[in-house]
């Protein structure tokens, strides 16, 4: 009897739990499919293919010894690195959500995998990028790789500076031609280096190396569109090979691609090495996320979609394993570089890959003759390309919160991490934005106020004029979701901002609402401010936002003022579709 009665309920069960199962098996399946390229992310490419190619060869000249260089560092050896840069930069390259990166084994990436090969070998390396890859993708179809979006705009440029000040100090040694100088830190390395310099001086290094920076830097201003990188490493290596001076060259490199194998597959060890993979992957994608937000800046149109990018960053350290290959991540350095020499489209990414397999198999020799000190003085030129000086100072001067975050962050990234820095810096900019609200938050009693035109902003509407009431804080939490909802709006000619009920606003959310205003005048659409108090005034001319409107005008101290010039922008001739 209990049987009769529990057959019903079970089959029921089995019944509704099939479409359930099949219903997430499509959803899966549509983000997945929703990750992968189509034909819009290949339109670029011909555009402008042969600017792109230059970039790709352009940028696999910096990027061959920096994959050597890491690859030694990881513990696998150079060929590890060597294999990383072409097959997790073409893998990346495809699938990424970003028209510049430039992935490959990083810096950073070898300070968690030095204990990983110490403790388990090379093999638990491989295991370590395999797992991180999966764990990649897990985060790309829970679509959460758009949260970086929310990261302060004092974070993201303090850590560009210190990265610029990090990959500057990694080439103290090279540029002065010690081989051998040793530290735990990046500018430890570079003390040493100096130290063994004066003992042991070698002048010839440090020529070559600010010649072919002050080639690149003063080449740009006069002929942008020449690659002098190329030039002034091609001449650096044929002076170095006919003048009677001792420099450190690349050395012998390997001239083939390993086979692919699955030998290093351990599915006992998934337990022990799950925390070092959850590390790599961590890093791995706020590296890519950074460097993708970061490569947004230094151009004009170009906007990645964080998690296309975090599955493509998944794939690559899924194949680099493969081929004895090390974990690998968008670097800022290789996307600078490519941004500076013109990329557009991800063909260039995807030539220096191929660029890097094409010197693996033919061009070795030639290439193990390049002075280091020559690649030296190429990345010291980047690294003055990647500080926005202007930028700093803008917001350094908007509030004291915000050059608090921008100073730490700059200086944990330097004397740390990437990661511990991104951390600092979210904290202390997200306590100090609590503290703004708290501190703007107070009980009063509102009286009737005249200048409420609740009932005349529904009015407007009809004449293509809409009015927005700012409430509350306007700070980098919120001012995203801000930007969406203002984009949005349709059909309207004239659009006021009102900001006398704005109670903080800090750097991010300044910029945020010149995004909005730009966005909204770039499709015709006429914006008016009004009501902005003393202190917001200050932030927003610390970063030029509303300039343009003020000169033209369509800035006002009240919103009735602003509602009878957008009614009389409204009506004119030129305002009419």
């Amino acid at each position: 009897m209990n049987g009769a009665a529990l057959g019903p309920d079970t089959t029921a069960a089995a019944g509704d739990a099939g479409p359930g199962v099949r219903r997430a098996a499509r959803r899966v399946a549509a983000q997945l499919l929703g990750l992968l390229p189509g034909r819009a992310d290949w339109a670029a490419v011909r555009r402008s293919p042969r600017r792109d190619l230059l970039a790709g060869l352009t940028v696999a000249v910096v990027a061959l010894p920096l994959a050597l260089a890491f690859g030694v560092t990881s513990g696998l050896g150079a060929q590890a690195g060597l294999v990383t840069a072409v097959v997790a930069g073409a893998v990346a390259a495809v699938f990424g959500g970003s028209n510049l990166q430039v992935s490959g084994p990083t810096g950073a990436m070898t300070v968690v995998l030095v204990p990983v090969v110490q403790r388990f070998g090379a093999a638990g390396v491989l295991m370590v990028g395999a797992m991180a890859g999966l764990v990649l993708i897990a985060l790309a179809l829970a679509r959460l790789g758009r949260y970086v979006r929310y990261l302060p705009t004092p974070v993201i440029e303090g850590f560009t500076a210190g990265i610029a000040v990090v990959i500057a100090l990694q080439q103290v040694p090279a540029a002065l031609g010690i081989t051998d100088a040793h530290g735990d830190k990046v500018w430890a390395v570079a003390a040493d280096a100096v130290a063994r310099f004066v003992t042991h001086p070698r002048p010839a290094a440090v020529a070559v190396a600010l010649g072919v920076a002050a080639l690149m830097l003063l080449g740009s201003r006069w002929r942008p569109g020449l690659p002098f990188s190329l030039l002034g490493v091609g001449a650096a290596t044929v002076l170095a090979e006919f003048a009677p001076v001792d420099l450190v060259r690349i050395g012998t490199l390997p001239q083939h691609l390993p086979a692919p194998s699955l030998d290093f597959l351990d599915l006992g060890a998934i337990g022990v090495l799950l925390p070092s993979a959850l590390a790599v992957a961590a890093l791995a994608a706020l590296e890519s996320l950074l460097s993708a937000t970061v490569a947004d800046g230094m151009t004009v149109g170009q906007r990645h979609d964080p998690d296309r990018e975090l599955f493509g960053q998944g794939l690559a350290n899924l194949a680099s394993p493969l081929f004895g290959g090390i974990p690998a991540t968008a670097a800022i350095a290789r996307t600078a570089v490519n941004v500076r020499a013109g990329a557009a489209s991800k063909l260039a990414a995807l030539t220096h890959a191929v660029a890097l397999a094409a010197i693996v198999l033919a061009a070795a020799p030639l290439v193990g003759r390049i002075p280091l000190a020559a690649l030296a003085g190429v990345l010291l030129a980047t690294t003055v390309r990647m500080v926005e000086a202007g930028s700093l100072r803008a917001i350094a001067r908007a509030t004291r919160g915000d050059a608090l975050v921008l100073v730490l962050t700059f200086a944990v990234t330097v004397i740390w991490d990437l990661v511990t820095a991104v951390a600092v810096g979210l904290a202390v900019a997200v306590v100090i934005a609590l503290r703004a609200v708290a501190r703007s938050a107070r009980l009063e009693q509102v009286p009737l106020d005249p200048s409420e035109h609740s009932a005349e902003e529904h009015a407007l509407l009809a004449e293509h004029i809409v009015a927005y009431r700012l409430d509350g804080p306007l700070f980098f939490a919120a001012a995203h979701t801000f930007l969406l909802e203002l984009s949005d709006v349709a059909d309207v000619r004239v659009v006021i901002l009102r900001m006398s009920r704005v109670s903080t606003m800090d750097a991010t959310g300044a910029q945020v609402l010149g995004d909005a205003i730009d966005r909204l005048r770039a499709r015709g659409i006429v914006v008016l401010l009004s009501g902005i108090t003393p202190g917001h005034d200050q932030v927003l001319d610390a970063l030029g936002v509303a300039d343009e409107l003020r000169r033209a005008g369509l800035v006002f101290p009240d919103t009735p003022a602003a509602i009878r010039h957008a009614r009389a922008v409204a009506l004119a001739p030129a305002a009419r579709p």
